[in-house]
């Protein structure tokens, strides 16, 4: 056993050191072949400075191809790197998929390890724990994508009346575009810049409208871009239209404060019910340790914990998913 622990631990350790050399040297090749398309581009205007080079636009910055190559030859069969770059973009990481995939498979290791060498009682438990573990990452990606769609929401309804106000003004509508990402904070002026950007370089508005659509995936987002085709297609009052749109997503706003409000009770039903039996077992490991040692050492105390803790989980999201109604 001691053999097979020194074992995993070498392995990890060494797999830790040779993922760190490998990212550094990727990044060193990275940052040269941004260098190299940056003087192609622009010549002699070319940023000579660290501080030149964070100012480089987006649309001219270049796609690592270098970063995790075989994790994306390994995943090329699936479609887990498209999605997991869709993730990133949309919670405002500039990560590459691979760099979290290997994040994932650290933590993995780390804590398989780690329970190999504290609990010897639950090593059968390992892979369980380890793939909790492993996707901390992947939490905290998706919590970040929740937490920035959420802003970007908050945001738009004003963002909409502001581009009424401009049109009515006299301004066009990618004049208005221009001055949103001017005027607002992120996440919404950085969607806007780029979909500004995107057009100034001689993509149509239809399809760069379709691209902010496609990366922030909200149904207030999707209408706004049918309606703003729709209307360059068959004409009418775009201006009026935009305060109707925006109107709407306020009322759906107030309609969600509300079924938050009627549901906060079985919410809070939920997480006090999942967290009783949390409760009891620590009063009952301070009181009587003998007792709870059965659930930790004997086979058959162990597959009974399990067991709990799973149907608890069940039982959670049984009540999250009864007291979440769409609005």
């Amino acid at each position: 056993m001691a053999g097979s622990a020194q074992f995993w631990i070498g392995a990890a350790l060494c797999w830790a050191v040779c993922l760190g050399a490998w990212m550094l040297a990727s990044r060193w090749m990275q940052r040269a072949e941004v260098r190299k398309m940056q003087r192609r581009l622009m010549g002699a205007a070319a940023p000579k400075s660290k501080s030149a080079e964070g100012k480089t636009p987006a649309l001219l910055s270049q796609e690592d191809v270098t970063t995790g190559r075989l994790v994306q030859r390994l995943l090329a069969r699936f479609p887990v790197i498209p999605t997991l770059r869709d993730w990133l973009e949309q919670a405002g990481l500039k990560w590459h998929p691979a760099r979290l995939l290997h994040l994932c498979l650290a933590l993995f290791l780390l804590a398989v390890t780690a329970l190999w060498q504290a609990a010897p009682g639950w090593r059968k438990a390992a892979p369980v724990v380890g793939a909790a573990a492993g996707s901390l990452p992947l939490v905290y990606v998706l919590r970040r994508r929740s937490a920035r769609l959420r802003r970007f929401e908050e945001q738009f309804p004003e963002s909409l009346e502001f581009v009424a106000r401009s049109m009515r003004a006299g301004h066009a509508f990618s004049v208005a575009l221009e001055m949103l990402h001017k005027e607002f904070p992120e996440p919404l002026s950085g969607e806007f810049r780029r979909t500004f950007e995107e057009h100034n370089l001689g993509l149509p508005l239809e399809v760069a409208l379709q691209k902010l659509a496609q990366r922030v995936p909200l149904m207030d987002v999707k209408f706004f871009v049918s309606a703003v085709t729709l209307q360059r297609r068959t004409g009418g009052n775009l201006a009026e239209l935009l305060d109707k749109l925006a109107y709407v997503i306020r009322e759906r706003f107030k309609l969600r404060g509300r079924l938050r409000a009627v549901t906060a009770h079985g919410r809070m039903t939920g997480a006090t019910l999942t967290l009783i039996p949390a409760g009891v077992a620590c009063v009952l490991f301070l009181i009587n340790r003998e007792y709870v040692r059965f659930f930790l050492n004997d086979p058959t105390g162990q597959a009974m914990a399990g067991v709990a803790i799973l149907l608890q989980l069940v039982g959670y999201a049984i009540i999250r998913k009864i007291v979440s109604i769409e609005a």
